[in-house]
């Protein structure tokens, strides 16, 4: 199981002082990209990030309309892997082979009230990350959702039964109560934000790992 800090801001000065605090606490962070489109809110660009010097591999989840139209300003971001809304999507093939050609990891990711099948079968054998949001996309400080513990299992049981090499991330509301539940029902990776940057970022990080096990589960 890992901890993936998350950024979520309209601030270019904080944006870029939370990444520089997850330098040297976690090898990963993700970034919420909002257009104001897909959501009521608005996020910094990716192209704020691109001379930044860091040694972190970048996820950027796109909440935006047309994910594909953003891809080439996430690899100026440093895009490790670049994460799109279904929901917005005209074409998950497109946006698929958009990724993959620019060489980056790609991933889908699902809403809090969009199902697992909204992502095509013939895709997910070739996604890196699928995404399953446990809070509705584009707001940070909102209440975890167990639905989103039925779609884990969901894509767990798929992954399983055809051997596809995606990883489950979720995201939302995710606490120290509920790391061990998102875990044992087949989450490989915990986006977290703004409450693992209160206080040490390190020891928070630690603390959510520590209780992800509690159930016994060794992923």
């Amino acid at each position: 199981m890992k901890i993936v800090p998350s950024i979520l801001t309209a601030d270019p000065k904080e944006a870029l002082e939370m990444l520089e605090r997850v330098e040297g606490a976690a090898d990963r962070v993700s970034i919420d990209i909002i257009d104001g489109i897909f959501a009521n809110n608005k996020t910094v660009d990716p192209q704020l990030f691109e001379n930044v010097e860091t040694n972190l591999m970048i996820d950027y989840q796109l909440m935006v309309k047309d994910p594909v139209n953003w891809v080439e300003r996430c690899v100026r971001g440093q895009a490790d892997r670049i994460i799109g809304h279904v929901e917005m999507m005209d074409n998950q093939f497109e946006f698929l082979g958009k990724v993959q050609e620019v060489g980056k990891s790609v991933g889908l990711a699902i809403d809090l009230e969009t199902p697992v099948d909204k992502i095509d079968k013939t895709v997910l054998f070739s996604l890196d990350v699928v995404l399953v949001m446990s809070v509705d996309a584009g707001f940070g400080g909102q209440k975890f959702n167990q639905k989103a513990l039925v779609k884990i299992r969901e894509l767990n049981e798929i992954r399983a039964n055809d051997n596809s090499p995606f990883v489950i991330q979720d995201d939302g509301g995710i606490t120290l109560e509920y790391i061990d539940d998102t875990h044992s029902v087949g989450a490989d990776e915990a986006i977290v934000g703004r409450r693992l940057f209160d206080g040490d970022l390190k020891e928070n990080i630690e603390k959510f790992m520590k209780n992800a096990y509690k159930m016994g589960n060794g992923r």
